[in-house]
Formats: structure tokens, C-alpha cells, sequence
């Protein structure tokens, strides 16, 4: 890194670094002077590390800083979450209550797509073999209370058993311990003392909720993704304390580490030494940090119900903010494994700019979710990529320049219409209609994933706005509009960078759960107020371990409720203060409401449907200060000032190329109105704009596109 002055007081930037599949996005934040600086740099596979200090070094340098200067560091990854759809378990071992050894072999009764496919599916292997799961002794009821002592023998002869087959990594889940962890919390002492180098993960720290099937679940994926997460963050950790040594000789160099934290899926951070022992909490890290930089950006926009569309190298991310918010939920899946703990609600799918188009043993043309990654990447990066994706696509039909991040990355647009007109003769078609073709699939791939999060939430997509960021997400935007008649699209600054500016938005979060299951007109106040008093407890002595003073902690409380005889909850918000019957009834009032929302029906007039509270909740929140959006400054002439060239470009094969006007965004001003066929064109990203549509700049430089003559 270049040397600098020195100085008498180290500066205050606070960096937030995104990994993803194709490049490392990152932005810095000047607390200081409330600057912005952002950039991104091609990720590197083989070792994360090496791409997130680059970033590291790149913006460190725009920012004429070095490592003495950095006050913290947010990371968001995607290390476990990789893990689990690639499926690369390692070998674990599951320990239970004796009798229910098959609790995995049973799992539910669900199949995939509905029953009509109950023929046709064949159950996946489960995460732990039979061989490999244990039983021990010793019975709790749902109260907690003892039913049968805990078998020590029994336990101690288990533990033993794994220690000599070799199995270092153990779930353990025993009946009702969500009620009671004392059972749990002795097999793991027994695992400490005769089996000392394993990896163990107990049902009542992670998810402290009943459903044995998923709880089972949800703890033997912690332990899964334990050893890769804690490797990952020490590597990182590591090259983070060589980075605050950075500074030139006589810059003080007391600090032995830059803070370093971790996004969690729950719109939430956490210290990297705490997260080595939650590394769950990390899985959809990455698009959880997308989907609140883009509801904060939204939000002070002035738009409150807003789809999410997050488009990278190997996937896009979908998900909805209502209110300012991004919707969360436990019942999420990672792959093919449930999980049962609170995380933003996203919705994936493999069409990114890296997908790869390949022809079906039908012979049909298909697009992803097989992708080229970073390397070797599609074909134009010329890296050794020999199938078409979807930027060759772009490149091919004009929609994207010849280059990436300004010219940093070269494209060949020649080898991109070799692989295309290669592909294009084995289905028939021309080299134009082929890649129309490509991308055509890849925007219905997108409006199925938008209208699954919008639609099971009883939502009507046509009522929101189209928020779109990452490096490939606004290419097909309009598109998108005309597929699912959107309100329209927002494309904020930088928007292959929202990820990383997420990282910045977000408090501490720590989430706790209790599972205390009573109908609505049988409930104890009081121990209602107990439990909500034991979890915020149990919060804020986490907020005090993150550094944050007793008054800056903030809690919110949530419930989870059914009608009787249920299978499933609804989980509502719990009001401060003291729990009443005022409290309660407002809960429930809530709780009608939301389960109308929902599924068009309650039963709040019906005495004989009873209400159930089924798990309490508590969020502590530690606040940080978040980076301010500036506005910019006003057209006072032409947008003609931001023209570039012209550029040949097709939309659609039967029209041919059309005339596009090129524009530099960092040109354009609050004001400005474009009439498409243009294209938009910035450091990190490209936004194509068909003809029929508008675009104008708005207050903060957010692009809003909308189809001509919508209101």
C-alpha cells in the first residue's frame, strides 16, 4: 500500500466488504466527514482471503488511508451457506433420546412440490447416516421435569464410541430440552472430557424451540458448518491484525486488531469471535445485507412496499420490505436442510450473470443453475470459459459495454458471439434470437422468484416497486416490469455495491427463544412476563459482551401464535411494558389481523376457535451509526451532458439493433429524464433501458424507471 503522511489522530472508516461468487464488492464510510467511497474487485475462490484484502488495500488507497485507520470491519459471506447447497457435510454424528434414533429417517410427512410428486421423489439422504447416530438414556417432559435421570454410563460409553470411530463433529438433541438444557449441557461435559478435540453443538444453545425434527436439524447443521466458519473467520482475523500493523513506521501500533464482524441472517451483526459459536446465524449473510441496504435506500426514497432483486455473478437473491423493513421468517431452508432460526426471508435462484445456457436431453434451451463463477467465468472474459452464460448474452446484443468496473476488466465480445452462434445453430435459431432467448429465460426464472415471495405472503405484486442492485440485477429490470406489470424500478447509487453498504446499516442483533406453549384464555401473566425477563437477560449480557452501554440497548419482543390445533404459527410484535390482559388481548388482536393478511380468514368472532401462544421471543438490538444518503445536485441543463456515444443494440430480434444513446451516470443529475432505448453505464453496473420506458434521477440519484404514460 502507497505510504502516507503521518498524522496526529487515526481517522474513523468503518469498511463493509461483500463476497460474492464473482467479485468482492466494498464500501467505506468515513465517520468523520460522512463520506462514501466504493469499488469492487474480482473474488478468488481458492481463498476468499485474497479477494477481501484486496478490497481492503483498493479502497483504502481511493481513500488516501491505511489499516490504522479502519475502526471496524462488516463482512458479509457466504462460507456456510456454500457449504450446505454444494452439500459438503463433513462426517457428523447425531446424539438422541434413546427410542427416537430414526427421528431423521422420519423427518416430515411433506414432499417437494406437493403429493403429485410423491411418485416420482426419492428421499435424499439424510445429514447424519443411521450408523452414525447414538441414543442415550434419561427423559424430560415438555415442562422440563424429570421423567428417567440421565444415563452417565450410557453417555460416557457414546462419547467414547466417537472419539474411536474418528467422528469429530456431534449434534446432540435430546427430547424437550428446549424446556430444560440440563440433560444436553452434561453430555457435552462428558463429550469435553473423553472426546476433548470434537466439535459439539446442543439443541438448547442453538434454537431453544420445540419440533424435534427441526430443532434436530437445525443443530446438526451448526455443527456442520463449525469447522469451515471458524477457519474462515480466523483466516480473516489473521490478515486483519497484519492489515493494522500496515501503517508506516511511527504510526501507533498498539491496536493488535481491527474489530471484525460478521452479517447474520437476521439483518444483524456479530463479532467474529462470537459468530464462531453461532456460525449458523451467518448462512444468506450476504443477500441479508442487500435486502437492508436497499429498504433503507428505499425507504428514505419514499417507497415502503418494495421487491428486493439482487443479481450477481452465480445467483439472484429476491426478497420483500414492507414498511422500511425486509421480511424475516423460520422456516427457511439452506439447500436441502431446514432451519428453524430467524432469518431475512430471501428466495434464490440460480440466474446470474455467470449462468451458464446449455440444451436439455429434450433439446430445449435452459439457462442455469450451473454457473461459470469467476473462474473460469463466461466466455468473453476470455479465462478459459467455453459455454455461454448470460453475460455473454448481454455483451453479444449490446446491452453491456465491451468492458467491466470502468474498463478494469476487458471483454471479447467475438469469443461471446462464437459460443452463442455455436450454441444458437444446435437449436435452429440465430445468434440474436438465441441470446434474446437466453435472456428471456433467465427474467421468468427471476418473476417466479419474485411472485413466490410476494404471492405466498398474500401480497399483489402489482402494488410494489422493483429495487434492483448488484452487478447484474438491473439488466433485465424492465423486463421484469412487463412480465409482473410492476409499479416500477429503483436503481440506487452504486448499485453493484448495496450489499456492501448494507454491511454498514445494521445494528448488533442476538435472537432468543422459548418455547411455552398455552391457549390464549389460560394464560399466566406473570409467566409470561417471567420468560420475556429471563430472554431480554439473557440479551443484553450479549449486548454488554459486543461493548455497548446498558442505555444504548434496545429489545424488541415477538410472539408466536395459532388457532388450537394448528401445525403452524404466525408470529406477531408484543408491546413494551408489563404483560397484561391488555397486552395480551392486543397481541392477539394481532394476531387475527396478520392470520387475515395471510390467508384471507381469522377467527376472532368464533368462541369456538381457540388462540395459542406457542414461543416467545427477544431481539437485542446494539445501534450503530449509519451512513447518511446525500442528495445531488440538480439538472440546471441537458442530460445530454452525461452522453457518451451511441451504441447499436437489440431488444428484441424481430426490431434488430436500435440506436441507444450511452450515458455515465456519474453525469447525470437530480432531474434529468431519459427516453429509452438508452443505456445507463457506471463503474459497477449497467442499466438497460427498452424503448417505452422513462427514466428520471430523483432527489438522492436513485434512477426510477417506469413504462411511458404510468402513473
Amino acid at each position: 500500500m502507497t505510504q502516507r503522511p503521518l498524522r496526529a489522530y487515526p481517522r474513523r472508516i468503518r469498511i463493509g466488504i461483500d463476497t460474492g461468487g464473482t467479485f468482492t464488492d466494498v464500501v467505506a464510510f468515513d465517520q468523520d466527514s460522512g463520506g462514501l467511497v466504493t469499488t469492487k474487485t474480482p473474488s478468488t475462490p481458492a481463498n476468499p482471503a485474497d479477494g477481501f484484502i484486496t478490497g481492503m488495500h483498493k479502497v483504502l488507497d481511493l481513500l488516501e488511508a491505511t489499516g490504522s485507520d479502519v475502526a471496524a470491519v462488516c463482512h458479509g459471506t457466504t462460507v456456510a451457506t456454500n457449504q450446505l447447497l454444494e452439500g459438503k457435510v463433513e462426517e457428523l454424528g447425531f446424539i438422541t433420546t434413546e427410542g427416537y434414533e430414526f427421528i431423521l429417517e422420519i423427518a416430515r410427512q411433506a414432499v417437494p412440490d406437493g403429493y403429485g410428486n410423491s411418485y416420482f421423489w426419492v428421499k435424499p439422504p439424510r445429514i447424519v447416516p443411521p450408523d452414525r447416530v447414538k441414543t442415550v438414556g434419561g427423559r424430560l417432559d415438555f415442562e422440563g421435569k424429570l421423567v428417567r435421570p440421565f444415563d452417565e454410563e450410557g453417555a460416557t460409553g457414546v462419547a467414547r464410541w466417537f472419539r474411536d470411530a474418528g467422528v469429530m463433529t456431534i449434534g446432540v438433541c435430546f427430547l424437550h430440552s428446549y424446556a430444560n438444557p440440563e440433560h444436553e449441557l452434561r453430555m457435552r461435559e462428558i463429550l469435553r472430557r473423553e472426546h476433548p478435540d470434537a466439535v459439539v453443538s446442543i439443541s438448547s444453545d442453538v434454537l431453544r424451540e420445540y419440533r424435534e425434527y427441526e430443532r434436530s436439524m437445525t443443530t446438526l447443521v451448526d455443527a456442520a458448518v463449525k469447522p469451515i466458519v471458524s477457519r474462515y473467520v480466523a483466516n480473516i482475523a489473521s490478515r486483519l491484525a497484519e492489515f493494522t500493523r500496515s501503517g508506516p513506521a511511527g504510526e501507533d501500533q498498539e491496536r493488535t486488531s481491527i474489530p471484525f464482524y460478521i452479517m447474520k441472517s437476521n439483518g444483524g451483526v456479530l463479532s467474529a469471535g462470537e459468530v464462531v459459536h453461532q456460525p449458523l446465524t451467518t448462512v444468506l449473510s450476504g443477500p441479508a445485507a442487500g435486502a437492508l441496504g436497499a429498504a433503507l435506500i428505499c425507504g428514505r426514497a419514499g417507497y415502503d412496499k418494495v421487491l428486493t432483486c439482487d443479481g450477481g455473478g452465480t445467483s439472484t437473491d429476491v426478497s420483500v420490505v414492507l414498511g422500511g423493513e425486509p421480511t424475516l421468517t423460520t422456516e427457511g431452508m439452506v439447500g436441502a436442510y431446514p432451519s428453524k432460526i430467524p432469518m431475512i426471508d430471501v428466495v434464490t435462484v440460480g440466474a446470474g450473470g455467470g449462468s451458464i445456457a446449455w440444451i436439455s436431453p429434450e433439446g430445449t434451451l435452459k439457462v442455469g443453475p450451473r454457473s461459470a463463477g469467476a473462474d473460469p467465468g463466461p466466455i468473453c472474459y476470455g479465462k478459459g470459459g467455453v459455454e455461454p452464460t448470460i453475460t455473454d448474452a448481454h455483451l453479444m446484443l449490446g446491452r453491456i459495454p465491451p468492458h467491466l468496473l470502468g474498463g478494469e476488466i476487458p471483454l471479447d465480445p467475438a469469443g461471446a458471439r462464437a459460443g452463442i452462434e455455436e450454441l444458437a445453430g444446435r437449436l435452429g435459431l440465430s445468434a440474436d434470437e438465441c441470446a434474446a432467448g437466453i435472456l428471456e429465460i433467465s427474467a421468468w426464472n427471476q418473476a417466479n422468484a419474485l411472485r413466490q415471495i410476494s404471492v405466498k405472503r398474500g401480497l399483489d405484486v402489482r402494488d410494489f416497486t422493483l429495487a434492483t442492485f448488484g452487478g447484474s440485477g438491473s439488466l433485465l429490470a424492465c423486463r421484469l416490469v412487463d412480465i409482473l406489470d410492476l409499479a416500477g424500478v429503483v436503481v440506487p447509487l452504486n448499485p453493484g455495491n448495496v450489499s456492501a453498504f448494507g454491511l454498514l446499516t445494521v445494528d448488533v442483533k442476538n435472537d432468543y427463544v422459548q418455547t411455552s406453549v398455552c391457549r390464549h384464555d389460560q394464560l399466566e401473566y406473570t409467566s409470561v412476563e417471567k420468560t420475556f425477563s429471563e430472554l431480554t437477560g439473557r440479551a443484553g449480557d450479549a449486548l454488554d459482551a459486543e461493548g455497548f452501554a446498558r442505555a444504548d440497548h434496545r429489545y424488541t419482543r415477538t410472539a408466536d401464535l395459532r388457532y388450537f390445533g394448528q401445525a403452524f404459527e404466525v408470529r406477531v410484535s408484543v408491546p413494551e411494558g408489563a404483560v397484561d390482559a391488555c397486552v395480551a388481548d392486543a397481541v392477539a388482536t394481532s394476531f387475527h389481523d396478520e392470520h387475515r393478511a395471510l390467508y384471507g380468514y381469522d377467527f376472532r368472532d368464533d368462541a369456538r376457535q381457540q388462540v395459542e401462544w406457542v414461543n416467545l421471543r427477544v431481539t437485542g438490538i446494539g445501534p450503530i451509526t449509519r451512513p447518511g444518503l446525500i442528495q445531488v445536485s440538480t439538472a440546471h441543463d441537458s442530460a445530454e451532458r452525461a452522453r457518451t456515444g451511441t451504441r447499436g443494440v437489440c431488444f428484441e430480434p424481430a426490431d434488430g439493433r436500435l440506436d441507444a444513446g450511452i450515458y455515465w451516470r456519474p453525469d447525470l443529475c437530480a432531474g434529468d429524464e431519459l427516453r429509452g432505448p438508452v443505456i445507463v453505464e457506471e463503474f459497477g453496473s449497467t442499466i438497460p433501458v427498452h424503448p417505452g420506458f422513462t427514466l428520471r434521477v430523483d432527489a438522492f440519484g436513485n434512477l426510477v424507471i417506469t413504462r411511458e404514460g404510468a402513473k
